[in-house]
């Protein structure tokens, strides 16, 4: 299934995720909520955890993104951050779709594996969620990920939308914030956010963490501890 994200007066299409629980069922406690620059459905279900069962697990949120944090924080939910130091230029998959589950599957792991080589084992522990997660922008059938550079960057933004002034690109390269996002793209950014024509779907879906869609996976993960 197709569905189309507009943004800035031109069409995306991306491919709709097969984000489930399914997807899940082997890691009872990580939880991985990957998107690719797509649109959520309609017809997810928002499920709320109590306030007494989120006091009974811990969430650690794999992400250095900033927008991220933010989204998560706004969910009401207490996190840890912890990051993931992998090669994600290694990691190579010819469908976005595809790539950003490997991408954050192997977050996950390189996060997993040094928590189990530094912590004790302590029976009292409440449950933990690990949420980690990736982005790309595919733009006329090309993957983008995170500019490797200024002149990548500036390229990534002038190529999307010729409408937006050469001065505002050199600004937004200037801050340095178009390195740290796919494709170089902060659609909320202030600076750009004057150009978005419409976007279909949720905005929290292109900044990294689609709300419903995160909460609906975390109440399934909870339903198998």
């Amino acid at each position: 299934m197709e569905v189309k994200e507009t943004d800035l007066g031109k069409e995306v299409k991306a491919p709709m995720l097969p984000c489930d629980i399914n997807s899940f069922q082997n890691a009872k406690r990580r939880l991985t909520a990957s998107q690719c620059f797509a649109v959520l459905s309609d017809n997810l279900i928002k499920q709320k955890v109590t306030a007494e069962t989120k006091m009974s697990f811990q969430i650690i949120l794999g992400s250095a993104s900033m927008a991220r944090r933010k989204i998560l924080a706004e969910m009401g939910y207490e996190f840890t951050i912890l990051t993931a130091d992998i090669d994600e230029k290694s990691i190579r998959m010819d469908k976005p779709e595809e790539l950003v589950m490997v991408l954050a599957e192997a977050k996950a792991d390189a996060i997993i594996s040094r928590l189990q080589s530094t912590s004790q084992p302590d029976e009292d522990a409440h449950a933990t969620l690990l949420i980690t997660a990736d982005t790309v922008v595919v733009y006329e059938g090309i993957i983008r990920e995170k500019p490797s550079s200024k002149e990548e960057a500036w390229n990534f933004i002038k190529g999307y939308f010729h409408i937006i002034p050469e001065e505002i690109i050199d600004s937004l390269i200037e801050e340095g914030i178009t390195l740290d996002v796919a494709g170089g793209l902060m659609l909320e950014h202030p600076l750009i956010s004057p150009f978005v024509e419409a976007v279909v779907g949720t905005t929290d879906t292109v900044m990294g963490l689609p709300k419903e869609l995160t909460e609906k996976l975390i109440h399934e993960a909870l339903q198998l501890l």
